[in-house]
């Protein structure tokens, strides 16, 4: 027995192992952008100082970077100025180690080699660093952590280092907060329209929001009827339809115009949602089409259109009752295997939080969704336009102009909100006062229905980074279309 133990000891896996690195990597990397800096813009696309295993290496990478940039000479004579120059690395001082990197350092040609073996090792030292964390929770969880919880949020961790390489938050210095502010007026300067957001395919409500922005939380709100279903429905197919890929210097694909969209649909299926596309873009009637009541023609008009569709980055989801966690990892997978630049919610109160506490509060509840979709908007760094119903005092008032008091569970949609929208249809209420026909009523309620035919407004109530007001819209009920109003110096003359 004892013997056994003996063997089984010996080929036992040993108590510690160091983690993944390679010290020669580094300093070669190093050495060849003291020597020439050119071979800094080789690896700054992906390496990070982070990336070093050594902490001194971090430090040099990170202002010989600084250097550069600022479109200084980095050199052993220039870094050491910002470096604890006498300080010994072993028999060495700091100075004297940037000169012998500089010395020993290889060709430029092997720089990007040498900076993918450094990025790859990180990655490394990161997934054991998920793994270990994995293990110690699963054996020492709380009661009340469900395992679910805990692959939850094992899979997000692992798509942020999929992502970025990076797997967990900390401080951003603010000279890579202005380089993403400077990167993001580029984009609107490349981006048809000038935008620096994505376009809804409606001019005049681009021109108020700049675009849909990423990382904001974009409520969009209405009574039943109003038209929020369909406003969603025509946005996401308009990014979509104009998704035009460009691939980046790392092999990632990006958006230029347009983008890929995942449509969280809770209330409709998935044939329901195709059939009002469907029925938006060949104009026929959504209700002729679920009946089978179309002709040659018509048919023929839908054959092209699915053939035209088929192609469209528009993913949907038709899971009803979702928790904010199911969705998030159905969120994360499809950005990490198709890509994604859109998120649409329909709608946020048919959602669950998927926590106890929550179920037993409608408000918690609620407030723990939108607080869910916010971060996961910054998570992701797209936009999330989630639907909401407002609550029914909104048909009590003369006036039923909506406001942001009327949203249901009011307090935290507003709150976690970026930017507010509500759809909001003069011609319903109209319609459904018609008073008796051969009446002077009736002659002027023929008037204001004239007035208010086809029109829409679209009520930005709240917006974080621009103004709020109203902006006109036409509306084609037969094919849940919502579409720019043209404007009245620009229509045909007219005849009496």
């Amino acid at each position: 027995m004892a013997e056994a133990l003996r063997k089984s000891n010996d080929n036992a896996e040993p108590l510690y192992r160091d983690v993944p690195h390679n010290i020669e990597a580094e300093q070669a990397l190093l050495g060849a952008i003291l020597v020439n800096n050119d071979a800094y813009y080789r690896v700054s696309d992906f390496l990070k100082p982070t990336h070093f295993h050594e902490p001194i290496h971090r430090r040099i990478f990170e202002i010989t970077g600084d250097l550069i940039r600022m479109g200084r000479v980095a050199s052993p004579v220039t870094a050491k100025t910002f470096l604890p120059a006498n300080e010994k690395l072993g028999d060495i001082t700091v100075a004297q180690y940037l000169v012998r990197l500089a010395a020993e350092a290889v060709t430029i040609i092997n720089a990007e080699d040498y900076g993918r073996a450094i990025y790859d090792l990180a990655t490394r030292r990161a997934l054991i660093t998920i793994g270990t964390d994995v293990v110690n929770v699963a054996f020492d969880a709380p009661l009340d952590m469900a395992p679910q919880r805990q692959i939850e949020e094992a899979e997000r961790r692992l798509f942020e280092l999929a992502e970025t390489g990076r797997y967990d938050g900390g401080f951003e210095s603010f000279n890579d907060a202005v380089k993403t502010a400077i990167d993001m007026a580029n984009a609107a300067y490349m981006r048809d329209g000038g935008l620096s957001g994505i376009s809804t395919g409606l001019r005049d409500l681009d021109t108020r929001m700049g675009g849909l922005q990423c990382s904001d939380l974009i409520i969009l709100a209405g009574r039943p009827g109003m038209g929020k279903t369909a406003l969603a429905t025509n946005i996401a197919f308009n990014v979509a339809e104009r998704f035009e890929p460009v691939q980046q210097a790392d092999g990632t694909i990006e958006a230029k115009n347009g983008g890929r969209v995942g449509f969280f649909s809770l209330e409709m299926s998935s044939e329901q949602l195709a059939t009002r596309i469907i029925s938006e873009q060949t104009e026929i009637p959504s209700s002729k089409i679920r009946r089978g009541d179309i002709t040659e023609a018509d048919f023929e008009k839908l054959v092209a259109c699915s053939q035209t569709m088929a192609n469209i980055p528009l993913f949907i989801d038709q899971t009803g009752g979702i928790s904010i966690a199911q969705l998030a990892a159905r969120a994360r997978r499809l950005k990490r295997q198709r890509g994604l630049d859109l998120i649409v919610i329909d709608y946020i109160q048919l959602m669950t939080s998927g926590s106890k506490r929550g179920s037993e509060n409608r408000v918690q509840e609620v407030t723990e969704i939108t607080t869910g979709l916010k971060a996961l908007a910054k998570e992701l760094n797209v936009p999330i336009i989630a639907l909401s119903q407002l609550s029914r005092q909104v048909e009590n008032r003369d006036d039923k102009h909506p406001q942001l008091s009327d949203l249901r569970e009011s307090g935290s949609i507003e709150q976690d909100a970026d930017v507010v929208i509500f759809v909001y249809r003069e011609e319903y209420y109209v319609k459904n006062r018609e008073p008796k026909p051969g009446t002077e009523e009736h002659n002027k309620w023929i008037e204001t229905m004239n007035a208010v035919r086809g029109k829409a407004e679209v009520i930005i109530g709240k917006q974080r980074h621009g103004p709020t007001g109203t902006v006109q819209v036409a509306f084609q009920g037969e094919f849940t279309r919502f579409s720019d109003l043209a404007d009245e110096d620009k229509l045909p003359e007219r005849f009496e």
